[in-house]
């Protein structure tokens, strides 16, 4: 086979690894719900055979066969890293819909992409076959760990919401409380009129409660998924609360207070970090331009007057 054959199967292998990783995506993101899946069969009388006959090709052979060699790599993963992972799903609130096995084919996908474009460009480069061999596997690695990195960053970034808009949550479900409502409708109010983490964090809890989960459970379910100290403070003193009969409002404005002057320390936290954090910038990228426009034009004077020294 010549180079410029094994080229072009190894291009053709990589098209089609991003084509399937764009597919799976899509049908993630734009999955049919349970509910419309329900109206669409129960408005045919023979539902079954119609909605194999209206599903593409796609969706009755390759979807399942996509699937099931997902399930299959996702078996060759240790267990403690399959549980890691699905936890960080649910603390990053499920991004694009992603489930455990859907992650991992993502991952293995990105690394077959990866070690194969690798290939392709070390045997156009030429060279050693130690090059031919390490620099896939090396670049192949890397990209199979780039999702974990990213997933990483998601979980951090929504931690870091939850922390700042908690006080303002806990303001607005004081205000509920107060006029008369309970904690889970204020929860409800919270989760409808806002549209982020916290929200819908608090939403799940109702939904959790509405289901037969006791409210503890809930609670702790909601310092589980978040894993946010603010939260889990939060929860254990309503959940004290409720075991000891204690005023929830009075609870929840002592909450509000402590956590805006958390807030409070923690910008200021952020305040005193700034001048050690500039040092770097100022140091490398200021102090150069200055020296350069204060100091380069007496250079040539300084040279000149060295070279008629030196004479």
């Amino acid at each position: 086979m010549s180079t410029t054959t094994l080229g072009l199967s190894i291009a053709a292998m990589a098209m089609l690894s991003v084509v399937s990783l764009l597919v799976g995506l899509r049908r993630l993101t734009h999955s049919e719900t349970a509910k419309q899946q329900l109206e669409r069969l129960t408005a045919s009388p023979h539902p079954t055979e119609d909605a194999e006959l209206e599903e593409s090709f796609a969706e009755r052979v390759l979807k399942p066969w996509l699937r099931n060699q997902m399930q299959a790599a996702g078996r060759l993963a240790p267990s403690r890293n399959i549980e890691r992972i699905r936890t960080d799903l649910v603390r990053a609130g499920h991004p694009f819909n992603l489930g455990v096995l859907a992650f991992l084919g993502v991952k293995l996908l990105l690394g077959l992409v990866v070690g194969v474009a690798t290939f392709y460009f070390a045997t156009i480069a030429g060279g050693a076959a130690l090059r031919l061999i390490a620099f896939p596997l090396i670049g192949a690695g890397i990209a199979f760990l780039v999702p974990d990195f990213w997933l990483g960053s998601r979980v951090r970034k929504r931690k870091g919401e939850i922390r700042r808009s908690l006080p303002d949550a806990l303001d607005m479900l004081t205000i509920c409380v107060d006029a008369g409502s309970g904690l889970d409708a204020g929860m409800l109010k919270i989760s409808e009129k806002w549209k982020n983490a916290i929200a819908m964090e608090f939403g799940k809890v109702v939904a959790e409660v509405r289901i037969g989960l006791t409210r503890r459970e809930a609670l702790q379910n909601l310092a589980w998924r978040t894993n946010v100290e603010e939260v889990g403070s939060f929860t254990a003193v309503l959940m004290q609360a409720e075991q000891f009969g204690l005023s929830i409002a009075s609870v929840l404005h002592n909450q509000s207070e402590q956590m805006r002057v958390k807030r409070w320390q923690r910008a200021e936290e952020e305040a005193r970090k700034v001048p050690l954090k500039m040092l770097f910038p100022l140091i490398f990228m200021i102090f150069p331009a200055l020296l350069a426009v204060s100091i380069g034009p007496a250079i040539p004077i300084v040279v000149r007057s060295f070279a008629d020294i030196l004479r």
